[in-house]
């Protein structure tokens, strides 16, 4: 009897510990690949740059056996603030992801509804077709992009094969291809959440308004369009985010103008060697995402929770 009873504690023992373990593992994740290495970049933007190894001066020196010299320089921060560069590359990071976030959703919409109300059949092959490009490299996808749009390449060789156009466009190196390149790269981020929304949709409400009189475009404004929100939302966050420190499409894709701010935090971190400065631009970029996603985060809650 003592036997059985200790095996039962034990066993309730190593539950409670792996529900333990199973809640805080996110938590442990979220400190160690996200909390320190911010701190750690946090702590560099706040240093002062050197020619060395590290490029950067300790925030926390001793002075002597029992004294500690704590400095802080803000002097990087002050910078972002006065300097036009970057904060034109502000701007324009932030233009670029919301034009292109647009984009992505008035193309992907579509898109997610069509697979979302296909048979099952067809379904699974157009959701293969969304899918199948996350399996060749991402830089290889838009060196391909480099072969279409470059003035001999096979989009104006098309053009001028169908009498279109008379002289080659000059689409590469320009903000149109950054444009290409980011939609063409994270359309399937908009369409998968938004198909996620769509299909779970009670196509019975949609009978219900035909049945009372409902025309199809007053039936989608005003059922699917709304109840479609938190797919909306959430395509949006997982382009927008990402796509403001985009540094690969705008330095292949893009000119001399489409400066934006991966590109200006790689200069800074390997052409310059000021890593203090590239740090208070991610400090900077870090906090300008963070507010917004917090509150499209509790957004999309409150309508998961209507839903």
């Amino acid at each position: 009897m003592i036997t059985r009873l200790q095996s039962l504690l034990d066993s309730r023992l190593s539950q409670g510990w792996g529900k333990r373990l199973g809640v805080c593992l996110p938590y442990i994740w979220l400190l160690v690949f996200f909390l320190l290495p911010f701190l750690i970049v946090f702590k560099i933007s706040l240093s002062e740059p050197i020619l060395g190894q590290p490029p950067y001066l300790p925030i926390i020196t001793w002075l002597d056996d029992a004294t500690l010299q704590l400095k802080l320089n803000l002097a990087n921060y002050i910078l972002l603030a006065e300097d036009s560069l970057y904060l034109d590359a502000f701007s324009n990071s932030l233009k670029v992801a919301l034009i292109s976030t647009v984009f992505c959703l008035l193309l992907g919409y579509p898109m997610a509804y069509f697979i979302a109300t296909a048979t099952d059949r067809w379904r699974h092959i157009f959701l293969m077709m969304i899918i199948l490009p996350f399996w060749t490299s991402f830089l290889i996808r838009v060196y391909a992009w480099i072969g279409i749009l470059k003035p001999n390449g096979l989009l104006n060789d098309f053009l001028l094969t169908l009498g279109v156009i008379n002289e080659p466009l000059t689409i590469l190196h320009t903000t149109t291809a950054v444009y290409i390149g980011i939609v063409y790269s994270y359309l399937p981020f908009m369409v998968l959440p938004l198909y996620a929304n769509l299909a779970r949709l009670d196509q019975t409400l949609l009978e219900a308004a035909a049945d009372l009189g409902a025309r199809p475009m007053t039936a989608f404004l005003q059922i699917t369009l709304p109840l479609s929100l938190p797919g909306i939302i959430a395509g949006s966050m997982l382009v927008f985010i990402p796509t403001v420190g985009e540094f690969v499409i705008p330095d292949l894709l893009g000119g001399a103008d489409s400066l934006m701010l991966g590109k200006l935090m790689w200069t800074e971190f390997f052409s310059n060697k000021d890593w203090p400065l590239a740090s208070a631009l991610a400090v900077v970029m870090l906090i300008v995402l963070i507010l917004p996603f917090i509150a499209l985060q509790r957004l999309y809650q409150r309508l998961e929770g209507k839903t």
